[in-house]
């Protein structure tokens, strides 16, 4: 019986069908990603990173350094709505999954009031088909751990003309570490670029969400 068993997944056909299967992983996955792309046209949601597996959620156009840097109600339901539509169901408080083309998203838990953002996915493992459901100022951090420090300021420019960030609790956090040293010297210029960005259109008339009126 172990035999038989041994010889059938091993077997040519066997291994065509496991082909098969990954094959049809793949595809699924090509199509749900290209679907994911299409959000993007949504100013409240946005592809930060493919590659990365990071997906921000607009949060407010202007920040205070005391302000708790968490992923809200309105936020994360927002996203829920973006992405329900495309296969995704909520397996867990912070989970969502997509079975079909086996890709999750997890929504990290903050583990404490003053926690630094870069810390927000250290304690919530992913596949690299996965993805993180992130606030603009963690993607940032994300970005600025990922990437050279001139390429860092490159992504994250382009994140702020969409999602502005709390640039003065990521200076509060970041570390002593030679690329987060570098880094600061980028914070001024920053600052300006979101200054500009969030006084002209589209982003000055841009709400939070759930703020009354949205």
């Amino acid at each position: 019986m172990i035999g038989r068993l041994k010889h059938w997944f091993t077997a040519p056909a066997a291994q065509a069908v496991g082909a098969d299967a990954v094959l049809g992983d793949e595809t699924s996955r090509a199509k749900l990603l290209e679907e994911m792309q299409a959000l993007n046209r949504d100013p409240y949601f946005q592809i930060a990173d493919e590659a990365l597996g990071l997906i921000s959620v607009f949060d407010d156009l202007k920040y205070d350094r005391a302000d708790a840097d968490m992923m809200t109600p309105a936020m994360r339901g927002h996203a829920i709505t973006k992405l329900s539509p495309l296969g995704f169901r909520q397996t867990a408080g912070t989970v969502l999954e997509n079975r079909e083309a086996d890709v999750r998203v997890f929504i990290p838990k903050v583990h404490a009031l003053g926690a630094s953002p870069f810390d927000v996915a250290r304690y919530t493992p992913k596949r690299a088909q996965d993805f993180y459901l992130l606030t603009p100022t963690q993607t940032a951090c994300q970005y600025i751990d990922a990437f050279e420090t001139d390429q860092a300021v490159e992504r994250i420019k382009e994140l702020i003309a969409k999602h502005p960030i709390n640039l003065l609790k990521l200076e509060d956090y970041l570390e002593r570490k030679e690329s987060h040293r570098d880094f600061l010297s980028a914070i001024g210029h920053l600052k300006y670029v979101q200054r500009e960005a969030v006084s002209s259109e589209p982003l000055c008339r841009r709400r939070a969400l759930g703020s009354v009126g949205f």
